[in-house]
């Protein structure tokens, strides 16, 4: 991380704010331009008037530099609206179910519960692991062949309880290499807080940034 230093040749406190002051000074804008043009127009000599070619070449460069005040501005009306748009998308998430490429926990709630993993190959065979929250084994899944991407698993709970599960998946190749498997945490978002310019969303008890999210299901 780059540290900055705030000392500008040797000169620290009120004389860096003033040269700090200075040097805004001297950044023009569009209408102190202007002022600049009427000043010129109005001291002109009247037996040497400013030359037409040059009259039209500084109102070419007011246009531009009115038009290029005005993409700022727009621009800037442009990130408060998308950030706007982003922090409302977050609250809508609370009480939804969503799926985040991080961690490999997923709530269940009824008679069954999705799961999330992505095979970066496809697999021949694979087996799906699933752990209680004491962490003891409670079920397997023999998935069989599978291809390559996005897999969405359902588990039939049986006679086990609601409530937080884990998984863990083996995947394989024709040749029997074991292939890497990218787990996933499905949950419903239960808060979601600003820190740090990021949002954050807690699921399942854990806390993920907003950006972490890849499905949502509705709830």
């Amino acid at each position: 991380m780059a540290i900055i230093d705030n000392t500008l040749n040797g000169v620290t406190g009120p004389q860096s704010s003033q040269q700090d002051k200075n040097a805004k000074t001297k950044i023009l804008g569009k209408d102190d331009f202007l002022q600049m043009l009427v000043a010129q127009l109005k001291n002109q000599d009247p037996l040497s008037p400013m030359d037409g070619t040059d009259f039209v070449a500084q109102l070419a460069t007011f246009s531009s530099l009115e038009q290029l005040t005005n993409m700022n501005s727009q621009l800037n009306q442009m990130g408060v609206y998308q950030a706007t748009m982003t922090n409302t998308q977050a609250v809508n998430l609370l009480g939804k179910e969503v799926t985040v490429n991080q961690s490999n926990g997923f709530q269940v709630t009824g008679n069954s519960g999705d799961f999330n993993y992505s095979l970066p190959r496809p697999a021949e065979r694979v087996s799906v692991a699933i752990y209680n929250s004491q962490g003891q084994i409670v079920d397997r899944i023999e998935a069989g062949r599978q291809d390559a991407g996005l897999q969405t698993m359902t588990w039939a709970k049986g006679n086990s309880a609601d409530g937080m599960y884990s998984y863990i998946v083996e995947a394989y190749d024709a040749t029997g290499n074991r292939i890497p498997v990218e787990t996933m945490m499905t949950g419903k978002v239960t808060a979601v807080q600003y820190r740090d310019n990021a949002i954050y969303l807690t699921i399942n008890g854990q806390e993920v940034t907003f950006n972490q999210v890849i499905a949502v299901k509705g709830g």
